[in-house]
């Protein structure tokens, strides 16, 4: 715990807004809010929608396969079983070192239905990275990591999770969503089913995803808290279908083809891919289908490409004029998510960068000898907000006074609860 009187430095800012949630939260013996009436575990979530949607698409590679959600469950279920035969069980770590694809969702979803515990291995890591989150994590079972092969046994689906069990490893190296560089030591954020299927409620909520039948096209890299937990698993929980695109050269293609109607995307590959959009609308591209549009401002990503999410709102709305628009801010502590703000007018010249508003039960403290006046480095806690880092309880003391988690973003908060990033840590 960081040093100090916790009353000179640790100023609570109270919820002037209602959260974006459907069912009541209420506090716990620990002050944080939960939700009263979450599935006990991400298994047995994705178990119900997969039997309530079977015959939808669940997850399509533009180029490659087509799964609804049977074919992906017991496909998923099969990697389980074959990890099984491997001896891998509860509480195992299971590396997914492979890229974004459809066999990525079969492999991360296998391992969950194992007992294992997914550890996120990014496939554009240098390999002595890669090696030391693997080394970390003590990974039992590396699914990728250059092998085509995945494991195949009888179908097998362990269903004794709990919703304060581990259930996810996402690794960062405090400057970046994933570590890159190997000079830095990376940390293995412990996410919980309860962390997990928090983020979910609250993300499904707020971006008001519908149940009839969502066709998310998704950028972000599943690796990431940002592109798994907060889009991946989301549309999973609506029946939705997500569409993965590796190569974006058939972007344009993919939008109509897929019947896209929702982009998620980070605002630096928005940004690379806005001047590609533009030139393709003049080719007879129609982006009026796409009613959503979420723009991930992970705070790692923000730290190392400050592109501000402000800056895009006007090319976004231009791109895509029938869609609602929102800013997502999060970091992999808080399961990817906190804030959120929808696109809707253009900044003051000058202002700095907006953050967004809490939701879904993210509560707001700033630290430092100038919290009481507004300003301060961002404390935030929730249902969503891990409780530690595997394996480090230094970096745990530092960065948590007690269940607050300490972001590193100096803000100021208004009286309404907006947070925005103070220009001097924007550049």
């Amino acid at each position: 715990m960081r040093g100090g009187p916790m009353s000179q430095f640790l100023v609570e800012y109270p919820l002037n807004r209602p959260h974006a949630c459907d069912a009541p939260l209420a506090r716990g013996a620990d002050g944080v809010l939960r939700y009263g009436n979450l599935n006990p575990a991400l298994t047995e979530l994705l178990d119900l929608q997969v039997h309530a949607f079977s015959t939808r698409e669940a997850v399509v590679e533009i180029g490659g396969p087509r799964l609804s959600y049977r074919q992906l469950w017991h496909s998923a279920s099969r990697i389980a079983g074959g990890l099984q035969e491997h001896g891998i069980g509860y509480g195992d770590r299971v590396a997914i070192h492979m890229p974004t694809g459809a066999r990525w969702v079969q492999a991360f979803l296998g391992a969950l239905l194992s007992g294992a515990v997914p550890v996120l291995v990014h496939d554009g890591l240098p390999d002595a990275v890669a090696e030391r989150v693997m080394a970390d994590s003590s990974t039992d079972f590396v699914l990728g990591g250059g092998s085509d092969e995945l494991p195949d046994g009888a179908a097998f689906i362990d269903d004794g999770a709990a919703l304060n069990d581990l259930a996810l490893l996402c690794y960062t190296s405090g400057t970046g969503p994933c570590p890159v560089n190997a000079t830095v030591a990376p940390k293995g954020v412990e996410l919980t089913n309860e962390n997990l299927l928090s983020a979910i409620r609250s993300v499904v909520a707020a971006l008001d995803l519908p149940i009839d039948g969502l066709r998310n096209l998704v950028l972000l890299p599943l690796a990431h808290a940002s592109g798994c937990v907060d889009q991946l698993l989301p549309t999973f929980a609506v029946g939705g279908t997500v569409v993965l695109a590796p190569d974006s050269r058939s972007l344009a293609e993919t939008i109509v083809s897929e019947r896209i109607d929702m982009v998620s995307a980070t605002p630096r590959i928005f940004a690379r891919l806005l001047p590609e959009l533009v030139v393709l609308r003049t080719e007879g591209l129609c982006t009026e289908g796409i009613v959503r549009v979420s723009n991930a401002g992970h705070r790692g990503e923000r730290a190392a490409d400050p592109t501000d999410p402000a800056d895009l709102a006007a090319p976004l709305r231009d791109m895509f004029p029938a869609a609602r628009r929102w800013s997502v801010w999060g970091a992999t502590e808080t399961s990817g998510i906190g804030l959120v703000v929808d696109d809707d007018t253009d900044p003051a010249p000058g202002a700095d960068p907006v953050l967004g508003f809490p939701f879904g039960g993210t509560e707001l403290a700033l630290w430092g000898p100038q919290a009481r006046t507004g300003h301060g480095e961002l404390l935030c806690r929730g249902p969503n907000v891990t409780h530690r880092y595997w394996n480090d309880p230094e970096t745990t003391a530092d960065r948590f006074t007690g269940s607050w988690f300490h972001t590193g973003d100096q803000v100021s908060i208004d009286a309404d609860g907006l947070v925005r990033r103070e220009r001097a840590q924007a550049g």
